[in-house]
């Protein structure tokens, strides 16, 4: 049996265990796949074609004797180049880190993924250090879009994105500090994931700031998309900020319907400096969801500023000796924002960290009446790769890459779990999909793929395989 580009991880576990396939089979075709359209795409910064094939032998051996492989059993999955994989230098998007010797080990979420018998095939391109919202990286090449090659994947986590909506892969991991995961996930048409802040164990994972670094993964289907989360959560003490409470298996759950969630469309700032395709897509996802209630949350734009704050406060000192000695060798954007950052007060970064603890409790404060909130992901689809610096949007000039995050940022400040469904066909975006974001309380990632469950039954989100234009 041949297993197409556009099959489901599920629909590749089920093939496999009944032996109408094999994981060699599913691998090598994962792989003809990468090397025939990665070219154009660059998604990949590193193929493990030896490796991934060892793997998939290995997880074939169980079959064949009656074992159970796991979860994932033969299921090809990459991950953004700041995941610590076994025997291969950890880029970061960085030239510096290209000198780095071969991690010595798998990260802690690469190693869970290949537990659950998913082979790891490859890293993924991504912004040098996390630090920016296109993934057009000056070191490696930007990552196109696979609906249309003349646009951004979306940031950091571009290649991770790109590369499941392309059909090279049917699941992904990605990091996301201010939207690294949503931003690319609405622009490249799949689902993405950021879990609650401490649910998924970091270790083994470069930094970006390390107060609001999430891990989550990327799937073309809700389904996937949990089989993957349920394999990566769960405590770590190599993570000191991972929370320490047991997994709670969410693909049991998607099944039970919505009636009982109380939903309700974020107002105020969600709704404003957004192209009218933005707020359409938030209006399709609220009809579906019966959400006719709207909540607003004080001073989303201090949450903003405090997130860039924390941000390029904790991106600076993490990168601050690389940045004396060898600042010629990053890319000169990321450069000058973390120089910046390094310029930033004390006084200042302490206040912007009492503001998270303040904003937190105004989100508490809403939760305590709703379960979910809806969200735009981004202001708008993907722009062209090399767009003009600024934009208009609803008659403001916006910062066109900065403003990719003005829906996703206030949400990572204080670290609630969000999920980014895929809409397409929206007059006004043309054949590029838009995001929507769900967003839940902490710890409470059951209740937002049970909504995006819904929204997938109904047809009201989906992520086929792009159709690549240009």
């Amino acid at each position: 049996m041949s297993v197409g580009a556009d099959a489901s991880a599920i629909a590749i576990v089920d093939a496999i265990n009944t032996r109408r396939t094999s994981a060699r089979e599913v691998v090598t075709s994962a792989l003809e796949r990468i090397d025939r359209r990665d070219r154009v795409l660059n998604c990949f910064t590193r193929v493990l074609g030896e490796v991934a094939i060892a793997d998939a032998d290995r997880v074939d051996r169980i079959v064949a004797t009656g074992g159970d492989a796991g979860p994932l059993a033969g299921v090809p999955f990459a991950v953004k180049n700041l995941f610590d994989v076994a025997g291969v230098t950890t880029l970061a998007g960085s030239r510096i880190h290209a000198e780095h010797p071969p991690a010595q080990r798998d990260a802690a979420a690469v190693a869970a993924l290949r537990r659950a018998g998913a082979v790891l095939v490859g890293c993924l391109n991504m912004d040098e250090y996390a630090f920016g919202f296109t993934t057009e990286n000056t070191h490696y090449g930007p990552t196109r879009n696979p609906h249309d090659l003349s646009r951004i994947a979306g940031g950091s986590s571009g290649g991770s994105a790109a590369a499941v909506a392309a059909g090279l892969v049917p699941l992904s991991l990605g990091s996301d500090t201010n939207g690294s995961i949503r931003v690319p996930a609405a622009l490249c048409g799949v689902f993405g994931l950021k879990p609650t802040y401490g649910r998924v164990s970091r270790a083994g994972v470069v930094l970006f700031a390390g107060s609001l670094d999430h891990v989550g993964p990327f799937a073309r289907s809700v389904r996937d998309l949990a089989v993957a989360f349920d394999a990566l959560q769960g405590p770590d003490a190599a993570d000191p900020v991972c929370a320490d409470r047991p997994a709670e298996p969410t693909i049991p759950g998607l099944d039970l319907g919505i009636a009982d969630l109380r939903v309700a469309v974020a107002g105020g700032h969600f709704a404003q400096l957004a192209e009218p395709a933005a707020l359409a897509a938030v209006e399709r996802v609220a009809r579906a969801l019966g959400a006719s209630r709207r909540v607003t949350i004080a001073d989303v734009q201090r949450a903003r500023a405090a997130a860039s704050v924390i941000t390029s406060t904790e991106g600076a000192f993490y990168h601050l000796d690389d940045l004396k000695r060898r600042a010629k060798d990053f890319d000169p954007l990321t450069r000058d924002r973390f120089r910046a950052g390094a310029l930033i007060p004390a006084a200042v970064y302490l206040q912007a960290l009492r503001f998270r603890a303040w904003f937190a409790e105004r989100a508490r404060e809403v939760f305590r009446d709703v379960d979910v909130v809806i969200a735009p992901t981004t202001p708008y689809p993907a722009p062209p790769i090399g767009a003009p610096r600024t934009t208009i949007v609803d008659g403001v000039e916006v910062v066109t890459r900065g403003h990719l995050g003005v829906f996703t940022q206030p949400w990572s400040l204080i670290g609630l779990p969000v999920v980014s469904v895929p809409i397409a066909g929206l007059a006004g975006a043309g054949p590029l999909p838009l995001g929507v974001q769900l967003i839940a309380p902490a710890f409470r990632e059951a209740h937002l793929l049970r909504a995006a469950a819904r929204l997938e039954a109904e047809g009201v989100v989906a992520a086929p395989v792009a159709a690549t234009r240009g």
